[in-house]
């Protein structure tokens, strides 16, 4: 009788135990295959800061392109030593927006404009970018007021800049800050110099690593390129607070193509 009970009970467990294998590998398979989509096709990100003002906001949800620049080590989560430069090079254009993993650490994603390619002497005089000896044109636009923080409010200028054919907004607080008047930076070959939109509020090419700025960024470091605000919350919404996913929510930057 005893054996006739086993017999009775071994295809349930079976049953549950093939069912339980079928799972595992759905699971597996959909990890390889969204694995597959983020490093050849699309990774999200969010924007952590507002660096990039008035263009991307702290809070924004956006997608960039994997194939724009190509493939490195970077393309892969964890940057393995698999790869040497880039596979499929793309050189990116004056005025992309770019993601790219900051030099000193190789670890933290960062997100600028490109402004200098190899061979670029950059420089910035009381607030206005020169490229190659040359004043990049900008027409002024209306001011905005901006609260810096502590309830203190001051007025932001902001200019329309334009670099081979691509226009976008800058904001600046002024023409004296410590990034408004530097010395030229030359590019070096195989490297790319990045810049804020929100220029007296970004740390980037023009700060050095060693005084925690990005520095010159090496062409194998590029992740992708910025393409669109999917959605985006203000900084005060919280995972753990339901009603702040529609209260804090901005749905005028859902779908909004980058330039």
């Amino acid at each position: 009788m005893s054996e006739n009970v086993q017999s009775a009970h071994s295809p349930d467990k079976s049953g549950a135990a093939n069912e339980f294998v079928e799972i595992i590998k759905t699971v597996v398979y959909a990890l390889l295959i969204a694995l597959f989509l983020r490093v050849i096709f699309f990774q999200p990100f969010t924007i952590p800061s507002a660096s990039m003002e008035p263009n991307l906001y702290e809070g924004d949800y956006i997608i960039v392109s994997k194939w724009s620049y190509g493939y490195s080590k970077h393309s892969v989560p964890f940057s393995p030593p698999i790869l040497e430069g880039r596979l499929f090079e793309q050189k990116p254009h004056r005025g992309d927006i770019v993601v790219f993993k900051l030099p000193s650490d190789n670890r933290t994603d960062y997100i600028k404009r490109v402004i200098g390619l190899p061979g670029d002497r950059i420089q910035m005089r009381r607030g206005l970018l020169y490229l190659n000896g040359q004043p990049v044109k900008r027409e002024p636009m209306s001011p905005v007021k901006m609260d810096t923080g502590y309830g203190f409010v001051r007025e932001v200028a902001r200019y329309r800049e334009t670099i081979d054919g691509k226009s976008y907004v800058t904001q600046d607080f002024g023409t004296d800050g410590d990034l408004d008047n530097t010395d030229v930076y030359v590019v070096p070959e195989g490297h790319y110099f990045m810049m804020g939109d929100n220029r007296d509020n970004s740390s980037d090419s023009r700060v050095p690593p060693g005084a925690g700025g990005v520095g010159y960024v090496p062409a194998e470091n590029l992740v992708g390129k910025a393409r669109i605000i999917m959605l985006s919350w203000k900084p005060e919404a919280s995972i753990f607070k339901p009603w702040t996913w529609v209260l804090d929510a901005r749905p005028g930057r859902f779908f909004n193509i980058l330039q």
